[in-house]
């Protein structure tokens, strides 16, 4: 049954946190990149289709996910997934036939192109042929069940409630395509625009949704079945400055995570205020106050006490000068133990701040990042805690990973 999001009392966590690792001097110490591999550009097996690159303004629908050391890749422009293994050697091939030439490594071309490849080689490698329309967000279980969103032709389209009912969620095994989940579970209608998958600890799917009310969450259980259906109406989410403020307030749902382990949702709420123009008295834009995470619970509906989240800060000096500018992280993830990863591109690099509820600690470090070069990015946090991102240049596509789970273990042992 559908629950629309009852709020209790709200309790504002404003204490003060313990900040690891940022200089007295507001530099953010980095922390090492591992370039694990590289893809090429080109329509055979192990390589990517990012030729909408070149196009401004195209939508790339390539997504990527690191579960237990192997990497997933979702390429929608070339309607194929790719399983490969932190070398970068290509481990399954999941493909639409009609949209991709026949793969090198298929046994039954062997003869016909002249490949001398090993018969060992072929037997470690898979492949699996069907119709991918536009593949995109991706997630993978314990069991290595694969999760792909997948876009419905567009005269297959459907609509209710004015809203335009377009992807599924495809499930994959190792033989193939096992069936797909809709709204009512296997084989049910298509979902609104889905924003982000999830599968946590339990082996259970999360699909996350765009609506015009907000956003609305679809909990499954591990078969498929529906588990809770929560709609988070952005008009009446909470807002704690409300009462404390003259000028009115905005606020903006950013994003919802699910909890790793517990029917629990991460809601993440930006606030900002109203500007009055001092001459005309009349409003003159808005600007950015403050970032909270609410921990919903899926079952009841009721919100826990909200954690502040502090915005990252760009010092802005002219001469006797000095201007701080306050922009919200966006929300990257939860890891397994409930630290939250939030993330901010900066002229610097690609920032992470890892927060843990619990106790309030903050990390914050500068991952190695040449924003000068890279003109697509896909991020994926694991449960361990690793950020893993495949990095598109011109020439090629980088498949690369922070060990950000270093970072915490070493905090929890000091």
């Amino acid at each position: 049954m559908k629950k629309t999001v009852i709020f209790y009392s709200l309790f504002l966590v404003i204490s003060g946190i313990f900040i690891n690792g940022c200089h007295k001097n507001g530099i953010v110490p980095s922390i090492k990149r591992e370039n694990l591999f590289s893809l090429k550009y080109g329509n055979f097996e192990n390589q990517l289709n990012l030729f909408d690159l070149a196009e401004a303004g195209n939508f790339i629908n390539t997504q990527v996910s690191m579960q237990n050391g192997f990497f997933y890749i979702s390429n929608g422009e070339s309607k194929k997934i790719l399983k490969m293994n932190s070398y970068g050697d290509l481990l399954t091939l999941y493909y639409n036939s009609q949209k991709n030439p026949s793969p090198l490594f298929n046994s039954s071309n062997i003869n016909a192109v002249g490949n001398l490849i090993k018969n060992q080689e072929i037997s470690t490698k898979k492949i699996i042929d069907y119709p991918l329309n536009n593949p995109s967000y991706i997630a993978v279980d314990s069991k290595q069940l694969i999760y792909v969103v997948e876009l419905y032709p567009e005269q297959q389209f459907e609509t209710d409630n004015n809203r335009t009912l377009r992807q599924i969620v495809l499930r994959f095994d190792s033989n193939g395509c096992i069936g797909h989940i809709g709204q009512q579970g296997p084989g049910g209608t298509p979902f609104p625009f889905i924003k982000n998958i999830y599968v946590n600890s339990n082996n259970e799917l999360v699909v996350i949704c765009i609506v015009p009310e907000g956003i609305e969450v679809y909990w499954f259980s591990e078969s498929g079945y529906p588990l809770h259906n929560i709609l988070i109406n952005a008009d009446d989410a909470p807002n704690p400055l409300k009462q404390n403020n003259e000028n009115n307030t905005f606020l903006k749902v950013e994003n919802v995570i699910p909890d790793n382990k517990d029917y629990k949702l991460f809601v993440k709420i930006d606030y900002y205020n109203t500007t009055i123009d001092e001459i005309s008295k009349v409003q003159s834009g808005i600007e950015y106050n403050s970032t909270y995470i609410y921990p919903l619970d899926a079952i009841s509906g009721k919100y826990s006490r909200p954690l502040l989240i502090p915005p990252y800060e760009d010092v802005i000096t002219q001469g006797f000068n000095k201007n701080v500018y306050k922009n919200p992280y966006d929300f990257l993830g939860v890891s397994s133990n409930n630290w939250l990863f939030f993330t901010l591109t900066t002229e610097h690099g690609y920032i992470v701040q890892i927060v843990d509820p619990s106790s309030n600690k903050i990390i914050k470090r500068l991952l190695d990042f040449e924003n000068d070069k890279v003109v697509y990015q896909s991020f994926s946090l694991s449960k361990e805690g690793i950020i893993s991102a495949l990095l598109a240049s011109k020439e090629k596509a980088e498949v690369v990973w922070w060990r950000t789970d270093n970072l915490i273990d070493a905090l929890l042992k000091s």
